[in-house]
């Protein structure tokens, strides 16, 4: 069998193609929503939670179809599509009175996973506010983290999934091309971490990151039904020097090329960063360069 098209990490055959074919003329009535559930259905397409992969395989048929593998039938309607027309989240009242101190001084420390709770609208905002890169709706499986003391916010993190290509971290880990497809999804990537301005205690964010490390997985697990085996970040180190990661015991990979990952120039075109990354488990490349 021939691969005829590639779309994320899915490979399509010849045979792929001609059922695909096959299963709309079989639907002549079925909308394109419709045929992604049928497709979905048909190959057992689904998430670790059991979900089906609807926007990626729909994703898959339009690209086919624009490729002219296949023939999709015409839009019926023009759906909204709330991401592209996003707004930013609107900024939060939160208590901004100076906190400092040792850290024994402000504890016990309460972290709350925010995603889809009524605290999600405060994540937001607070790193809308405060945090230099502002807010980016994360994209894939993801969690957002509050950390509270004595019932105010103090800090902020969000958890996404990983980058699916990163060459330091590739070769740290060892895993082949196959693997990474099938196992990537073991891998959070921490797209932002955030210590509240009006906060000053010594060895905060590195306690954080401590605690966060015997968490997630747990977290993760629930959720989207899988653990999380690695932990990956980016530093930008001409604004930062990742001091905090470093002392919570992260590793340096090495650093980022400087280019998308639909750059096709091969020459830098975004600030190049430090890659950090933090196993969670003693068998992380065991577990992570299994082939299903």
């Amino acid at each position: 069998m021939a691969i005829v098209f590639k779309y994320r990490s899915r490979q399509v055959t010849d045979t792929d193609a001609a059922f695909i074919r096959q299963l709309i003329e079989q639907n002549p009535t079925a909308s394109r929503r419709r045929l992604s559930a049928l497709l979905c259905q048909a190959w057992n397409w689904v998430q670790s939670n059991g979900v089906p992969c609807d926007m990626v395989c729909r994703g898959l048929m339009l690209q086919m179809h624009r490729a002219g593998i296949i023939e999709l039938p015409p839009v019926r309607q023009a759906m909204f599509n709330p991401l592209a027309v996003r707004r930013r989240p609107k900024p939060v009242s939160v208590d901004t009175e100076p906190l400092a101190g040792g850290l024994k001084q402000i504890q016990p420390l309460e972290f709350r996973q925010v995603r889809r709770t009524k605290q999600e609208r405060v994540f937001n905002g607070l790193i809308e506010q405060y945090h230099y890169l502002g807010y980016t709706q994360p994209v894939g499986e993801h969690l957002k983290y509050l950390v509270y003391a004595s019932g105010r916010p103090i800090a902020a993190l969000a958890w996404s999934s990983a980058p699916r290509h990163l060459g330091p971290r590739d070769r740290f880990i060892g895993w082949s091309a196959q693997q990474r497809r099938q196992n990537i999804r073991f891998l959070a990537y921490n797209s932002r971490f955030l210590i509240l301005p009006w906060v000053t205690v010594p060895r905060l964010a590195s306690h954080i990151l401590g605690r966060m490390a015997r968490m997630l997985s747990d977290h993760w697990n629930q959720l989207y039904g899988h653990p999380v085996y690695f932990l990956e970040t980016f530093i930008d180190p001409g604004r930062f020097k990742g001091t905090c990661y470093r002392a919570a015991n992260w590793i340096l990979l090495g650093r980022t090329t400087g280019r998308g990952h639909k750059d096709n120039t091969k020459k830098p075109n975004r600030p190049i960063k430090e890659i950090l990354g933090y196993p969670l488990s003693a068998a992380f490349r065991r577990l992570l360069c299994q082939s299903l």
